[in-house]
């Protein structure tokens, strides 16, 4: 029976699983070492947070993906270096809604907290920080003298909360986890012998993200952060909510963005209001002046709005939009609030986040930048690839040499003032986000990959696009071989299931790209024109040597009526298979309605012939 529950790995036996694959098939969780992060020592991106080395100002904001010690890990392997934990508050034993997350275009969930009790979580926290450690060690990556990755606490959700003694607990172990540590080391030593050579800082983290729920009391919020910088002396960020840029501008930028999400004026009611927020951030930052700490903001939270899904049970009354639609409304209360504090404020992001803008945000002087939506689509922590290869095109092009060399040399302006390249770079970027249409609903109908395919236990990771393809074809193997250059190999993959590759490739109607995982992230793949590109280049000109398996023998003959599309497709899987064929058609031309039909302007002759040839090679008698 399925659960819906989660179950934590003991450390030693997710340590051995992982040095198992590793060795075994040089991946880990599915993530092929090739794929893994390896930071240069003269990274342009690299920067320092709390007098700690930050690898890359990439993250993985708290969400479901940073919950679970395999999930940290995963995530740092492809690059993220800053991992904002899994909210904890002291209610940790949750009726959680399921499902609780719909992610295909923007994305929506419930409001919930985390689905461990506060002490495991702490313990796959700790176990995510010991394995950073071995796998650094052991693959050779990065500097060996600091981790160069941060660990945020995520705490809410309220003060009451928080002084709780469960939170207080977490407290204790985040900034000492010293006994814990030493039995967990002495648990995987026979594993993982070097383990006494390196060397794991038991503080685990000194910084914190306050993520209080939505109407939470503007003297609330401000009492928490007090209480965070001069009583836990932890770094300290506030996560505010989009609904801070006011009714009246959220609605004004939405409404040009297409998308049906109804965000109703209680949102607006009970949530921080832009005064509020200013006296707070003033106030918060002298505390945080006396402490010798640092404040940041982070924006921002989801967007409260009106349940209209499907998904969710019918009592989850609300639920809480994130990814691309959330963009241009977070972009544009950070430059609202940067403009009132003369862009010296210190601004982490989310809301949004992807490949293409990852650069955008860093040169508004945002950073770090940390993801959830865009991850918790097709690719998973695998897109963090193509973040860091976007970071590193744009660094090398502006000839930058830090993070805020990158800022003041993508500014039109002359002013070596840091400030005010943050200022302008961020303005001109806030009016670019609400024009553009990567922000903007450009379908009538909601774009969605699922198929009716049934989900197996250990089957989240299909091709939807495979279930579509009428014949099944194997179109992410023969895109993977197309991309490498292999032409001849995706030509054979594609004649395993597809006998007539030059027709399908120019009159194909090609539902398989209405189910390709690329459409929610900027387009379908041109899977047809693939396809036909490598008919055209590959099978048609005889360049595949192996272009049918190796035939069977049989001394059993088979008669086909017809010289249809059907008639010899089924000559062809039966001449693979040694059968001796003869296909009998009445007309003079086979082909049937495919040859007699479709006027040449949309399939050529030419192709009808490669086609049809191509299954006289395999010895079938068509008269």
């Amino acid at each position: 029976m399925k659960s819906d529950q989660f179950y934590p790995i003991p450390l030693e036996h997710l340590l051995k699983m992982i040095l198992k694959q590793l060795d075994e098939s040089n991946q880990i969780f599915g993530i092929p070492k090739k794929l893994f992060y390896s930071p240069e020592l003269a990274e342009p991106f690299r920067s320092e947070r709390f007098g700690q080395l930050l690898e890359t100002p990439i993250g993985v904001a708290a969400g479901p993906h940073t919950q679970l010690a395999q999930n940290i890990v995963a995530a740092w392997l492809c690059g993220a270096r800053f991992i904002e934990l899994k909210t904890v508050q002291t209610l940790d034993e949750l009726e959680v809604s399921k499902p609780c997350i719909d992610m295909q275009d923007e994305g929506y969930n419930c409001e919930w907290s985390q689905e461990l009790k506060i002490h495991e979580s702490f313990d796959q926290y700790l176990d995510a920080w010991i394995i950073i450690h071995i796998l650094k060690h052991k693959l050779g990556i990065g500097d060996t003298n600091a981790p160069g990755v941060i660990f945020n606490m995520s705490v809410g959700y309220n003060m009451e909360g928080i002084l709780k003694d469960n939170v207080q607990w977490f407290f204790t172990k985040m900034a000492d986890a010293s006994a814990e540590l030493v039995e967990k080391i002495k648990s995987i030593e026979k594993i993982y012998p070097e383990i006494r050579e390196i060397a794991i800082n038991p503080k685990i983290s000194d910084n914190i993200t306050l993520s209080t729920m939505h109407g939470c009391p503007p003297d609330e919020i401000e009492k928490i952060g007090h209480y965070l910088l001069s009583e836990k002396k932890l770094h300290t960020a506030i996560k505010l909510n989009p609904t801070l840029i006011g009714k009246e501008r959220l609605r004004e930028i939405f409404a040009k963005s297409g998308f049906e999400t109804n965000i109703p004026d209680i949102a607006f009611e009970h949530d921080l209001k832009y005064p509020d927020a200013l006296s707070i951030i003033n106030n918060l930052q002298k505390t945080a002046s006396e402490n010798n700490l640092q404040l940041s903001i982070k924006l921002t939270n989801t967007l409260e709005s009106v349940n209209h899904k499907d998904v969710f049970p019918p009592n989850e009354k609300m639920m809480y939009m994130s990814g691309r639609a959330l963009h241009p409304i977070s972009v544009n209360l950070a430059a609202k609030l940067q403009n009132d504090f003369n862009g010296e404020l210190d601004v982490s992001f989310c809301g949004g986040v992807n490949a293409f803008n990852i650069s955008d945000i860093v040169s508004c002087g945002m950073s770090p930048v940390t993801v959830s939506s865009d991850i918790l689509k097709p690719g998973g922590y695998t897109r963090l690839n193509q973040y860091v290869e976007e970071l590193r095109r744009t660094f090398e092009a502006a000839r930058a040499n830090s993070i805020d060399d990158f800022v003041q040399k993508k500014s039109r302006s002359v002013s070596s003032n840091l400030s005010q390249c943050i200022l302008e770079n961020l303005n001109v970027y806030a009016g670019k986000v609400l024009y553009t249409n990567d922000y903007k609903k450009n379908t009538i109908h909601d774009l969605s990959i699922k198929t009716k395919r049934p989900l197996g236990y250990f089957d989240c990771i299909h091709a939807p696009c495979v279930d579509t393809c009428p014949t099944n074809q194997d179109i992410p193997n023969y895109n993977y071989l197309t991309s490498n250059g292999d032409i001849c190999r995706a030509g054979e993959v594609i004649l395993q299931t597809n006998p007539f590759p030059q027709t399908t490739g120019m009159i194909c109607d090609h539902l398989c790209q209405t189910k390709c995982t690329r459409i929610n992230y900027d387009g379908a793949v041109l899977i047809r024109e693939v396809k036909r590109y490598v008919a055209e280049t590959a099978i048609a000109s005889h360049s595949s040597k192996a272009r049918f398996p190796k035939q069977n023998t049989t001394t059993k003959k088979v008669a086909i009526i017809g010289a249809g599309p059907s008639g010899l497709s089924c000559a062809y899987f039966l001449a693979q298979a040694g059968f001796k064929v003869e296909v009998f058609e009445s007309k003079s031309q086979p082909g049937g309605m495919v040859s007699g039909v479709i006027p040449p302007f949309r399939l050529t002759n030419e192709a009808i012939s490669n086609d049809v040839e191509r299954v006289r090679e395999l010895g079938v008698n068509v008269s």
